[in-house]
């Protein structure tokens, strides 16, 4: 199902896709938002495309102060209101008492169990039931995202998961978002082109790859927190759905 999906959906414009997605999906749809460029076009989109869509987002405790800016000026600007998912207090508790309050810094091992506690975990929950999920990948943020399609089966979650916009350019989301006068994190025009946690990123230099500021004392080619890759780095490409499994 997957394969004829996501050969549908390339030929057509981003609102046709959000509205071919629910039409294909019977169940929850749910988008997860970091609130950067890629997801402030989809929230738009998804409000123009009139689908009904869950919105949600990631508090990991740890977001820069802007973003939580941008994420008022949005339910602002849409009517709409965001679903928050924060880590479970009594796993940050032992975390923080395990590692320190900035222990990622230490190790992999260190700051991915940072990651499972503040984001993986709350992202089990938010996908909980699901028979969809939306997401803002695009191809060329990293080598492991290169590999990721329209549509894709996920059978961790149970559910088919699609990138509206893989195949779309920085340039093209930005030029995007400037004509529709979206709300964006002013971060972005400071050098910080991939926004998570404060902690862990920063600006990037010119030239340097697009996600170089986030995690940067790590392996450029292992940069991803665990909501998207394997263990090993590698994009999560999971088996075929189960007969009669959704949507």
């Amino acid at each position: 199902m997957t394969d004829e999906l996501d050969a549908t959906l390339r030929a057509r414009s981003p609102v046709e896709r959000l509205r071919a997605i629910r039409a294909a999906v019977s169940g929850r749809i749910v988008f997860t938002t970091s609130l950067g460029l890629e997801d402030q076009a989809l929230t738009h989109l998804i409000v123009e495309s009139g689908v009904d869509m869950e919105i949600a987002t990631l508090d990991t405790g740890r977001l820069f102060p802007e973003s939580y800016v941008v994420w008022r000026e949005t339910e602002a600007r849409y009517g709409l209101r965001i679903r928050a998912l924060y880590p479970r207090h009594d796993a940050l508790e032992a975390l923080v008492a395990a590692q320190g309050v900035d222990g990622f810094y230490e190790s992999v091992a260190a700051r991915k169990a940072c990651c499972g506690a503040r984001k993986v975990e709350p992202l089990g929950r938010a996908l909980a039931g699901a028979a969809g999920w939306v997401t803002g990948l695009r191809a060329d943020q990293s080598a492991a995202r290169g590999e990721a399609r329209l549509a894709e089966a996920n059978a961790q979650y149970g559910l088919v998961k699609f990138n509206p916009l893989i195949d779309w350019s920085r340039e093209a989301v930005a030029a995007f978002v400037a004509a529709h006068r979206v709300p964006v994190n002013p971060l972005h025009d400071a050098g910080f082109l991939s926004i998570g946690c404060a902690p862990c990123t920063r600006a990037v230099a010119p030239g340097e790859p697009e996600r170089a500021g986030r995690w940067w004392w790590e392996d450029e080619t292992k940069k991803e927190c665990g909501l998207h890759v394997d263990a090993e780095g590698r994009l999560r490409r999971a088996e075929p759905l189960a007969e009669g499994a959704a949507p």
